[in-house]
């Protein structure tokens, strides 16, 4: 038994949380909204006043935040992580943001004594709720096999990246394939309809040739072929378009300091906006058919 600190009990952080306390690991928890706690709480995690107050003796502290902003703030701010962790204890953040903000506060850990890691996960919340998520690890070797018996509590692959910031830039350029591929497969049955071709039959042709891809195989946008998908409960959300859309700016950022050219990447970044600003951020990313179809 481990014990660990779980910072940010939301959507993904809830019951990422909840598997290590299936696990046997004792987890004591904190976050900002009451009732994620109250919920969290249920699962049999310790809620804790604040931050300090949850990292506070834990061998191992799990953070899941929105943002780079968040991330700074939890960790170097007052009564931040950096300053309230038990020394020696290992830091792992699991939230998506940006590589620069990554490799910033690892190395103001590196400088407080402490082994950091990013390692932001694929899967949403279907894939945190079944402890199946793919956890995208940077930053020390030694630190990564430490920490690797507790995350594959809440995931089944985990791969180490690289030095830090690599598990972010490996989570970005995922998602940027991804985003792009649901538009492919978005434009691909909207076409189909126009065509007059049968939903069904496009996707037992093209899963099973060259078009074949997670987007439509696993996530498919349309209704019917596989009845997992959000499609089929009005794209109520798994992963949400304004959480892509974050993604993919990400990316679009990493590309313009690093000088590389992504402009399908781009586009479909100014797809997601657009989609996003039509009042349909909270809707499942693949929803997106319903705005490339003209629905």
């Amino acid at each position: 038994m481990t014990e660990i600190a779980f910072v940010g009990l939301g959507n993904m952080g809830r019951p990422m949380a909840r598997n290590l306390v299936k696990a046997g690991h004792s987890v004591t928890g904190f976050d900002t909204m009451p009732d994620n706690l109250k919920g969290a709480a249920g699962d049999g995690v310790k809620p804790a006043a604040s931050t300090a107050a949850a990292v506070a003796g834990a061998e191992l502290v799990v953070t899941m935040l929105p943002a780079g902003r968040h991330v700074r703030e939890v960790y170097g701010g007052e009564g931040g992580i950096l300053g309230a962790a038990t020394p020696g204890a290992l830091l792992v953040d699991s939230s998506t943001i940006d590589v620069e903000t990554a490799r910033t506060v690892a190395g103001s850990a590196t400088v407080a004594g402490f082994q950091m890691l990013d390692a932001p996960v694929s899967g949403g919340v279907t894939g945190a709720d079944a402890g199946g998520l793919t956890f995208m690890v940077g930053g020390d070797a030694a630190a990564y096999r430490r920490a690797e018996p507790v995350l594959s509590c809440m995931g089944k692959t985990i791969v180490h990246a690289g030095a830090a910031g690599a598990g972010q830039a490996a989570k970005i350029c995922n998602n940027m394939v991804l985003g792009i591929s649901m538009i492919a497969a978005s434009e691909a049955f909207a076409l189909a309809d126009r065509l007059g071709l049968d939903r069904q039959k496009l996707f037992d042709i093209s899963s099973q040739s060259s078009g074949q891809c997670w987007a439509l195989t696993s996530y498919c946008p349309v209704p019917g072929p596989v009845p997992s998908s959000p499609a089929n409960r009005d794209y109520q959300p798994g992963f949400t378009a304004a959480m892509m859309l974050k993604d993919l700016k990400l990316a679009q950022e990493a590309a313009h300091t690093v000088g590389a050219a992504t402009p399908l990447g781009a586009e479909a970044a100014a797809l997601y906006a657009l989609f996003c600003n039509g009042g349909e951020a909270d809707r499942d990313f693949s929803g997106i058919f319903k705005m490339i179809s003209g629905q």
